[in-house]
């Protein structure tokens, strides 16, 4: 029975394994051909498939998020996953076990999710309360288990509280795709139901929806995108990417679809360009990545409010002119 279901796991891990590696090739291939150096290490090609999928994942949870002012969150569980890092390292060092800080980290995550809305809900706190609360313990769960053992766990922890382009394995990116097809179907699936209860909870709940669950739900696929992304971005950026992107794309944007749209199209902007000049210049990839979407989003301010003047301008023309047809008209009717 053990052995089947190991087979079951390995046989949908090896596929994807197959399809990182296949991944890599073509990217390889690009480099040969175009003569892009960076493309010629293994590393870099999970780094741009990782920031690829993180650019899609995070702006499809985080413009939920935002709209339901929600944004502090990703900073709660980026603080829990990074408990949940220090719970595998520690039990990795104590007990030798091969267990990845990334797998504990998904978990605890998750645990700190549904603790979140379970604290509102019970104390009937505001969210971010909870959310306080829960930063607080993750952070300082995290804090004391590195003080306990402090040999090659304080020096470890190092690539995840800022990320790290070399430090993400075929594993790694194999456990961000597995994450990436999880938030994308649940969000296709629930999509109406996600948008109902973001923009109108009382009317939501007349109508049957079962507001808590997806609630939770919006939680904990924010869990699943926190640590996704904290491979690249680590646990002190990782909120941006939730937040940055969408915001940019609401200055530009007519309506919820298309800003989810544009923001997925400004993450993997600031995506692809952060991670092109973390390598050139050997800079920290979370905090590249975040000061070209913070860039990114000065440049949409900039575009929306000249939008807006355009568009005030040209109403005040057509005002003009329409003055100007009743005055000729008012003349002629005297006349």
């Amino acid at each position: 029975m053990t052995a089947l279901l190991t087979e079951a796991v390995r046989a949908p891990y090896d596929l994807l394994a197959w399809l990182v590696g296949l991944w890599s090739d073509a990217l390889a291939a690009v480099g040969d051909v175009l003569g892009i150096g960076m493309l010629e290490y293994v590393f870099m090609h999970h780094a741009f498939l990782v920031g690829t999928l993180i650019a899609v994942m995070a702006p499809l949870v985080g413009t939920f998020l935002v709209h339901r002012q929600m944004a502090l969150i990703g900073d709660a569980l980026a603080h829990t996953a990074f408990a949940g890092v220090a719970v595998g390292l520690f039990v990795n060092s104590v007990l030798g076990t091969g267990i990845s800080p990334y797998l504990t980290a998904v978990v605890v995550a998750m645990i700190a999710a549904l603790a979140i809305e379970l604290i509102s809900e019970v104390t009937d706190a505001y969210n971010d309360v909870s959310m306080a609360i829960v930063l607080s313990t993750g952070f300082a769960l995290g804090a004391v288990l590195i003080s306990l053992n402090t040999g090659g766990l304080a020096v470890g922890i190092n690539q995840y509280l800022f990320g790290n382009l070399a430090t993400v394995s075929r594993e790694n990116a194999v456990l961000l795709v597995v994450l990436f097809l999880l938030v994308s179907l649940v969000v296709t699936v629930t999509y109406k139901q996600l948008l109902y209860v973001t923009f109108d909870e009382t009317a939501a709940r007349v109508a049957g929806i079962d507001v808590t669950w997806y609630n939770r739900l919006m939680t904990t696929l924010t869990a699943m995108v926190v640590v996704g992304a904290m491979q690249i971005m680590g646990v002190i950026l990782v909120a941006a990417m939730l937040v940055v992107p969408v915001a940019a794309a609401a200055q530009l944007a007519r309506g919820f679809r298309e800003s989810l749209l544009a923001s997925v199209v400004l993450a993997q902007l600031a995506v692809l360009v952060g991670i092109t000049l973390s390598y050139r210049y050997e800079a920290t990839a979370g905090g590249t990545i975040v000061l070209v979407a913070v860039g990114v989003y000065v440049v949409a301010v900039l575009a929306g409010k000249l939008q807006s003047r355009r568009g005030v301008s040209e109403e005040a023309g057509t005002g003009s002119v329409a003055r100007e047809i009743d005055a000729g008209t008012g003349e002629s009717a005297d006349d």
